[in-house]
């Protein structure tokens, strides 16, 4: 049984999924992390970070709400193409969910840093430097994990976008 009986209105809670993505990743990456996180200094990162743990935080809890987004999108086009070719349509969502795993995954290295570099514990053998360098390192396997992911997600689109093209209920320019 359908989430939706009507493939129209399917398609705008798609739109609307869809646009959380797209808000949350410009809000994120866009307007967040690319102004605390300095690939080539380790200090200046850090530093930045520090002075403005909310925000960082605030952007790892929107870079979720993104995925979560993403998730439900790619769940409702299942739902929507479906009709157009089972087999297809599963393998569309497989790829996109597990871009998404993959994706989330690497989320945890973007928020690691903050661990980090309170120094505590364990981590009280390292110097500021190093603290430093290890937070950094943990953002560069965040950025390649979310870089990952991206071939998945072109996957997906290249077979939604067949099926798009296959479906009698879709506009064809889409």
């Amino acid at each position: 049984m359908p989430l939706v009986s009507s493939p129209r209105v399917l398609a705008r809670f798609i739109g609307v999924f869809h646009l959380i993505v797209i808000v949350a990743g410009v809000v994120a990456q866009g307007l967040i992390s690319n102004r605390l996180v300095v690939f080539n200094s380790a200090a200046t990162t850090a530093t930045n970070i520090l002075a403005n743990r909310q925000l960082f935080q605030l952007s790892f809890t929107i870079f979720l709400i993104e995925m979560a987004a993403n998730v439900a999108t790619t769940t409702l086009f299942y739902e929507l193409l479906r009709p157009v070719n089972k087999s297809v349509a599963l393998l569309s969502t497989g790829w996109g969910l597990s871009g998404c795993v993959m994706k989330t995954f690497a989320r945890a290295f973007y928020i690691a840093p903050l661990f980090v570099l309170a120094g505590t514990g364990v981590l009280s053998a390292f110097s500021n430097e190093q603290l430093q360098s290890i937070a950094l390192v943990l953002l560069r396997v965040n950025a390649q994990g979310a870089n990952l992911a991206l071939p998945f997600f072109g996957l997906e689109w290249v077979l939604r976008g067949y099926l798009i093209t296959r479906s009698t209920y879709l506009p064809r320019w889409l």
